[in-house]
C-alpha cells in the first residue's frame, strides 16, 4: 500500500513531550504489525545540531550512517527500535542549502526561487523520498518548534499540501498542547489550546486529533469542551498526564483509544498487541520502586542541562531495570571536581560515567575523576572522551610521561598521547566532518571487552576527531594499560581497560546509542552489575531478597 503520514504539530509552548509521543505512536503502529519510520523538521537555520551547543540544543543524537541528528531520534529509535538514518533529521538550514546550491548551479534555469512552491517541494520531497526509501507503511513527521514560529511556516505550508498530494485518506494531523494548570482558581484553562489551534486552521491545517498534556486529570467536562471548540470529535481528545517512566507513554496512548482512530481514519489493519511492552514496563517500575538504588555519577562539562547525556541517562535506565535495581543518578560539573577535589563528590556513589564533550573546559576534572576512579577501585565506565581522560591520567602517572595530554587541549603538550585522526588533519570546516556513524572494532582475548561483547566484531557508532596516538601506544601497553578493541586493520585504538581493576573501561565510540529499553548495552550493563557489588566506607550490600 501507498505511504501513510501522520504529522504532529505543537502548540502553546515547547519542551512537553512531543518526541515521547511521536515515538509512543510508532511504538504502537508497530505492534500492529506495521513498518514504521519517523521524521523530525526542525526549523531552525542551522544545518544539522553538530555544532550547536549542547546548552541550547542538548544532546547531539548520531545515527548508524554518520548523521549528526536532533535527540528525539534517540526516543524514536529506543521507543520503535529501528535504526534510523540522516534522513530522519530535516533542518531549514538543510533544505534552504540545498534550494541555494541548486540556483547557483542554475538548475532553476534563472527562474524566480520562492518558498512556495521551492521551499515546500523541497521539505516534501524529504518526505516522500523517506516514505520510498524506507518502504514503511506509516511515516510520522514531528514538525519541532511551535505552531507561530515564523521560522516554522514553510514545514506547516508544505504538511499542509501533502493532505492533497498523497490523498486526504492517507494523512492523519495531530497537534499537542498544554493544558495549564491556574492554582489561584483550581482549573485548568483551554483557552492556550483554543488558541493554538485556531491558529493552526489559519494555515490550513485543521487537526484531526489533539494530545493534551497536563499535570492533572482531564475532564470529560474538558475533553469536550475541547471538541466543540476545535473541531475534534471527543474521542479524538486524548488526554496525556505526566508519567514518572515516559515508557508507559504508549499504554496510557493506546487505553485512548489511538490506535483505533487511526486505524479507521486511515485504513490501517492490524490488532495492537502491547504485551511484550506492558511487561517491560512493569519490569521498570519495579526497578524504579526497589529500596536499594546504585548511586552512579555522571561526571561531564554540562550536567546543568542534563539533556546533553539523554542517551547515556537512558542507556543506564536500561541497564538498572534489566538487574532489577535503581540507579541513582548523581550529576556531578567536571569543573567542581577540579575545585573541590573528586572525594569530595564522589565518595558516596558505586559507579562512575564520564561522558564525551569537547574543549578543555572541566578536562582536568574529568582526569582527576579517572584517577580517583582508579586508585579506589571504583567501577568506571568512559565514553569517548572519558575514555581520553583516562588514558592521559595513566600516562602522567604510571607510564612515566608526567605532561601528557590531548592535543586538542594543549597544542603544545610535550606529550601528546591523544592526538588528531590522521585523516582529520586536513578538515577545516567543523560541521559534519568527524569521524561518525557505525565502524567495526575487534575486541581483543581474554579481555573485558571480550567478555562483555562475546563477538568477534562489533559494529559502534562514533563522533570524534582525536584518537590514541600510535606513536605512544607501545609504552602505554608496556606500562601495563590494556589496548583492549581495536579496528580491523589494528591501526586505531577503540577501546582501553586497566586490569587488576574491578572494571574500568574506556571506549572511542558512543555505546548509549545502541541501547534500548529491552535490550541494554552490554558495557552500561556490566558497569552496573559491578556496581552493585561495590561497597563504599559507611554502607553495606543489600540482602538478597
Amino acid at each position: 500500500m501507498a505511504a501513510k503520514f501522520i504529522f504532529v504539530t505543537g502548540g502553546v509552548v515547547s519542551s512537553i513531550g512531543k518526541g515521547i509521543c511521536v515515538a509512543s505512536i510508532g511504538r504502537i503502529l508497530k505492534s500492529q504489525g506495521l513498518a514504521v519510520t519517523v521524521i523530525k523538521l526542525d526549523p531552525y537555520l542551522n544545518v544539522d545540531p553538530g555544532t550547536m551547543s549542547p546548552y541550547q540544543h542538548g544532546e547531539v543524537f548520531v545515527t548508524k550512517d554518520g548523521g549528526e541528528t536532533d535527540l528525539d531520534l534517540g526516543h524514536y529509535e529506543r521507543f520503535i527500535d529501528v535504526e534510523l538514518t540522516r534522513d530522519s533529521n530535516v533542518t531549514a538550514g538543510q533544505t534552504y542549502l540545498t534550494l541555494i546550491t541548486r540556483e547557483r548551479r542554475g538548475d532553476f534555469l534563472g527562474g524566480t526561487i520562492q518558498t512556495v512552491p521551492h521551499l515546500t517541494n523541497e521539505i516534501k520531497s524529504r518526505l516522500t523520498g523517506l516514505a520510498a526509501s524506507s518502504n514503511a507503511d506509516v511515516v510520522i513527521v514531528e514538525v519541532g518548534g511551535t505552531v507561530g514560529d515564523i521560522e516554522g511556516l514553510p514545514f506547516l505550508e508544505a504538511i499542509r499540501q501533502m493532505r492533497n498530494e498523497v490523498g486526504r485518506g492517507n494523512v492523519f494531523y495531530i497537534h499537542l498542547t498544554l493544558l495549564p494548570y491556574i492554582s489561584a482558581s483550581e482549573e485548568l484553562k483551554t483557552k492556550p489550546t483554543q488558541h493554538s489551534v485556531k491558529e493552526l486552521r489559519s494555515i490550513g491545517i485543521q487537526p484531526d486529533a489533539l494530545i493534551c498534556r497536563s499535570d492533572t486529570e482531564i475532564t470529560d467536562g474538558i475533553r469536550d469542551k475541547l471538541a466543540l471548540f476545535c473541531d475534534v470529535p471527543p474521542e479524538a481528545v486524548f488526554p496525556m498526564p505526566t508519567l514518572a517512566n515516559v515508557y508507559g507513554v504508549p499504554l496510557i496512548m493506546e487505553q485512548c483509544g489511538v490506535s483505533r482512530i487511526l486505524s479507521q481514519a486511515m485504513g490501517l489493519d492490524g490488532h495492537c498487541n502491547l504485551q511484550d511492552w506492558q511487561r517491560l514496563v512493569a519490569r521498570m517500575d519495579n526497578a524504579a520502586a526497589a529500596d536499594y538504588a546504585i548511586p552512579i555519577a555522571i561526571v561531564g562539562k554540562y550536567v546543568e542541562y542534563p539533556d546533553s547525556y539523554m542517551s547515556v541517562r537512558e542507556a543506564l535506565r536500561h541497564a538498572a531495570a534489566s538487574c532489577g535495581r535503581r540507579a541513582a543518578v548523581k550529576w556531578v560539573h567536571s569543573e567542581a571536581i577540579e575545585r573541590d577535589g573528586a572525594a569530595a563528590h564522589l565518595d558516596d556513589v558505586c559507579g562512575i560515567i564520564v561522558p564525551g564533550g569537547f574543549g578543555p573546559r572541566g578536562v582536568e576534572g574529568m582526569v582527576d575523576t579517572s584517577r580517583y576512579a582508579r586508585r579506589s577501585g571504583i567501577p568506571y565506565l568512559g565514553l569517548c572522551l572519558g575514555m581520553q581522560v583516562m588514558v592521559i591520567d595513566w600516562a602522567r602517572e604510571v607510564a612515566g610521561l608526567k605532561h601528557a595530554n590531548s592535543s586538542e587541549l594543549d597544542p603544545d603538550c610535550q606529550h601528546p598521547v591523544i592526538d588528531i585522526m590522521h585523516g582529520q588533519r586536513a578538515v577545516t570546516d567543523l560541521g559534519g566532518t568527524m569521524r561518525l556513524g557505525h565502524y567495526p572494532f575487534r575486541p581483543q582475548a581474554n579481555t573485558r571487552m571480550a567478555q562483555a561483547y562475546a563477538e568477534p566484531e562489533v559494529m559502534e557508532r562514533h563522533r570524534h576527531r582525536y584518537e590514541v596516538n600510535n606513536h605512544y601506544r607501545e609504552q602505554l601497553e608496556a606500562s601495563g594499560i590494556v589496548m583492549s578493541g581495536l579496528s580491523p586493520d589494528g591501526e586505531l585504538v577503540e577501546t582501553a581497560e586497566i586490569p587488576d581493576h574491578p572494571f574500568m573501561v574506556g571506549v572511542q565510540f558512543h555505546p548509549e546509542f545502541q541501547s534500548r529499553p529491552d535490550r541494554p548495552h552490554p558495557l552500561f550493563s556490566a558497569l552496573l552489575e559491578q556496581a552493585q557489588q561495590t561497597v563504599r566506607e559507611g554502607s553495606q550490600l543489600p540482602l538478597k531478597s
